[in-house]
């Protein structure tokens, strides 16, 4: 049982890991995360992989929206951009991976600049308008700028490589995946303990009294449109290497929306919350189109009226999980952990 909260240093009062047995479970999480390619089906790694370009995104969107509380509903647009992005350096200049992936974050995080450039005199919904707008223009140039981006038929590329290692199945693709989760998770983390990550919250929590305590709104909103679109450029370069394919159809508004809800149902300011998130939306759908395929399996007939409720059924949940808890998978774990800090005691 965890006792007291005693600190003696700065260094230990900001420290990410509290004790020993928080560092314990980080090291068997890291040994069950380098096991599991080698005891489970490509299907898990196919999900695997998707659930860890996801988190990236999902930790993106929430260090805009739920640390800085800049509402985005462009966020699978900016994604779309990293996808480009490194589908065109890869296929027309034979760039290797290595360098399209950071370029990929920078471009996403130029086009976030620009987006993120009105949220000065924009707020809340005026501010969600806006970035609805600029999902809306990028959907548009992804159809029709096609000497770009090959229109509807999209771009494919090869499979990426890396010191001369192909990635060209789940199994090699996933340790670059959860390398990538590693390193973004982390650094999103240690963003908050830093000026920038304090000014983000302070903006959300009341801007007014941010900008009287010196803290220069544009300049911090900016910041926060660029680091989140960065990890979106990144999560997007993932994807295309990935599907070794980009279409207009993988970033529509509705992704967007998929995202956010993503983190409202992870936790809206919570790193812990975007990946609970990510797991959630990645998962939960799979796991409902299972179940309906073998009720069709037993009742052949159903199909027609239950494969089309997969949507409806998979809304409702979210919907009931808000309604019973608001703040998130986030708060439900960090009750779970607050619980066995005490037990067997009640209080």
């Amino acid at each position: 049982m965890y006792i007291g909260d005693f600190k003696e240093t700065y260094a230990s009062d900001q420290a990410v890991f509290v004790n020993t047995t928080s560092r314990f479970w980080l090291g068997v999480l890291f040994v069950l995360l380098a096991v599991f390619p080698f005891v489970v089906g490509d299907y898990l790694l196919f999900m695997a992989n998707l659930i860890g370009i996801t988190i990236i995104g999902a930790v993106g969107l929430n260090i805009l929206t739920g640390c800085a509380g800049q509402i985005s509903l462009g966020h699978a647009a900016f994604i779309g951009v990293g996808g480009y992005t490194a589908a065109i350096l890869s296929s027309r200049f034979n760039m290797p991976f290595l360098l399209c992936l950071p370029l990929s974050g920078c471009m996403s995080a130029a086009f976030g600049i620009i987006v993120g450039g009105p949220s000065l005199r924009l707020k809340g919904m005026y501010l969600c308008i806006a970035t609805l707008s600029a999902q809306l223009i990028l959907e548009f140039v992804f159809v029709h700028w096609e000497s770009m981006t090959g229109g509807i038929r999209g771009i494919n590329i090869s499979p990426p490589q890396i010191f001369g290692v192909v990635l060209d199945n789940d199994f090699k693709f996933y340790f670059l995946t959860v390398t990538l989760v590693i390193i973004c998770v982390t650094a999103a983390r240690n963003l908050f303990r830093t000026r920038v990550g304090r000014a983000f919250i302070a903006i959300r929590d009341r801007d007014i009294s941010a900008e009287l305590m010196g803290i220069s709104l544009l300049r911090y909103k900016t910041y926060a449109f660029a680091v989140s679109s960065f990890m979106a450029g990144l999560s997007g370069c993932l994807w295309v290497n990935f599907l070794k394919t980009v279409t207009p159809e993988h970033f529509p508004l509705l992704e967007s929306v998929r995202y956010l809800a993503m983190i409202i149902v992870g936790g809206m300011g919570s790193i812990l919350g975007s990946i609970f998130g990510a797991v959630f939306m990645t998962v939960v759908p799979e796991g409902i189109k299972s179940i309906l395929g073998l009720l069709v399996s037993v009742f052949p007939n159903a199909m027609s009226f239950l494969f089309p409720l997969q949507q409806v059924i998979f809304g409702l949940l979210i919907v009931i999980f808000l309604v019973f808890e608001p703040h998130g998978l986030a708060e439900i774990w960090r009750r779970i952990k607050n619980y066995f800090h005490l037990w067997p005691f009640d209080h």
